[in-house]
């Protein structure tokens, strides 16, 4: 299991938003390709990027930071926001991203999906934002007429690598992490899916106490938890809870 830094981008600077609220923008570091060669040089071995604006409908305007990012790290970056269609996803891939996370594609044309991931094999994301078990799409303004157990069922055969799955209620809060939720969520995906699907957990991660919690589960269908808001306000050291995680803290 994997601690996986994260950078969320507006306007070209790293910012955390509270509860997925485009208005609720806080910045923690306006260089994001500086930010992500520090995640690197602190031995992080994957990279979460987030285009805020892409996500609520405004693409493009962070994609000289993305283009700076992936040509000054080696390690691979999974990218999230506003990916909606063919064109979306091969301007990101020719990028040399390593991995997608779509959303609103999922829930809003799934065969679509089904055939770019036969395409990019075990390169794409399903993105499962939850709300009162409900998927959210489109930046987690709207509702999809989707549940949980919906999505899983639509892609349990498919070619996707796995699920990156948000708890909104709790994504920037510093609440602590739901594992009653993930857990829920992990049996859910092992009991439906009949290819081995990945989870990666987002939402809610808050101290040292939540990995420990999280490590108990002993699931080996969870590749990693993002850590944002967690790492940006001091709560935690990378290196720390990557130790944790391997069992040696």
């Amino acid at each position: 299991m994997q601690i996986i830094p994260a950078i969320d981008l507006k306007d070209n600077k790293c910012v955390r938003l509270s509860k997925g609220a485009d208005d609720t923008s806080t910045i923690f570091n306006d260089d994001p390709r500086g930010q992500a060669v520090f995640f690197e040089n602190a031995g992080c071995k994957k990279l979460h990027v987030v285009d805020l604006d892409a996500a609520f409908g405004r693409p493009d305007i962070n994609i000289n930071s993305i283009k700076k990012i992936r040509d000054s790290i080696n390690i691979p970056i999974q990218l999230g926001g506003g990916i909606r269609n063919y064109l979306d996803a091969d301007k990101y891939f020719n990028l040399g991203i390593d991995n997608l996370i779509i959303g609103s594609m999922s829930a809003n044309n799934p065969e679509t999906l089904k055939k770019l991931a036969d395409k990019y094999e075990n390169k794409i994301y399903v993105s499962l934002d939850i709300k009162e078990n409900v998927v959210m799409i489109k930046g987690w303004k709207e509702k999809s007429k989707l549940k949980l157990e919906d999505i899983l069922t639509i892609y349990k055969q498919s070619e996707i690598r796995g699920y990156v799955i948000t708890d909104i209620k709790n994504d920037g809060m510093l609440k602590g992490l739901n594992i009653n939720f993930i857990k829920e969520t992990i049996d859910k995906i092992q009991a439906m899916s009949e290819k081995n699907k990945q989870l990666i957990l987002a939402g809610g991660l808050t101290d040292y106490n939540d990995l420990k919690e999280l490590k108990k589960l002993d699931s080996k269908s969870i590749e990693g938890i993002i850590s944002g808001k967690s790492f940006y306000v001091g709560n935690i050291n990378l290196k720390k809870a990557q130790n944790i995680l391997d069992n040696n803290a």
